[in-house]
């Protein structure tokens, strides 16, 4: 397979960060996501970066068909002509159809939309438990990584806190938009023979063999 084109989806804390990791390593890939790359647009003040910076300063969302736009840029930049590896983008399905064109216009296709799926009482445990120290960031999970000492970090001593992003409520809202805006995506994908699901509630490593496995299966029906 000459080119790995991929799209992560999954909800909040289905474990995607992980596996992103591992197959940038793997693969070598480019790794796109959204907010970093309007940031890197803005810092090195492209054309598209100057348009962005102005919604993003006004408090507003970038519009889909700028975000396309930036993301474009790189598919163009040549340092994703082998692959890329896209983490929050598309988030619906107007932006799906945006990259499928844009793809299209180059004589490109996306590899494989991975879900890495997870219910949301799992997402809501993994999340609500992690916990922050104050001093240097360090972070801790009350059920899978706690601290020696309940609400003291074990490296600085300094104050364990929950910040507020982790808070069951907040994690219900973000869980809300993606069932909302971004679920759809799923049917999209999967009609368009895209998509391969994994269970997220699996250790990371099993996630990783599998899209591994999954991987190499694509790359081997590509080459028939």
């Amino acid at each position: 397979m000459s080119e790995r084109n991929l799209v992560l989806l999954g909800p909040p804390g289905a474990g995607k960060g992980t596996q992103a990791e591992r197959l940038i390593e793997d693969f070598d890939l480019p790794y796109y996501a959204t907010g970093n790359i309007l940031r890197e647009a803005v810092e090195n003040d492209t054309e598209l970066g100057k348009q962005a910076k102005e919604f993003m300063d006004a408090g507003k969302l970038v519009p889909d068909d700028l975000i396309c736009a930036v993301i474009a840029e790189r598919l163009d930049s040549g340092q994703a002509d082998d692959g890329f590896l896209l983490d929050g983008f598309p988030r619906t399905i107007g932006q799906a159809e945006m990259l499928e064109g844009a793809l299209d216009k180059r004589g490109r296709q996306l590899t494989a939309a991975l879900l890495i799926d997870a219910p949301d009482d799992e997402v809501v445990r993994r999340l609500s438990g992690r916990r922050t120290c104050v001093k240097n960031g360090h972070v801790y999970h009350v059920e899978f990584d706690p601290p020696k000492h309940e609400g003291v970090c074990d490296q600085d001593g300094s104050r364990l806190v929950q910040r507020d992003d982790d808070k069951p409520e907040t994690i219900q809202k973000r869980l809300d938009v993606y069932h909302d805006q971004t679920e759809p995506l799923i049917q999209w994908y999967e009609q368009r023979g895209k998509l391969r699901r994994f269970d997220g509630t699996r250790t990371p490593e099993e996630v990783h063999s599998r899209i591994r496995a999954t991987l190499a299966t694509l790359a081997l029906e590509d080459d028939v």
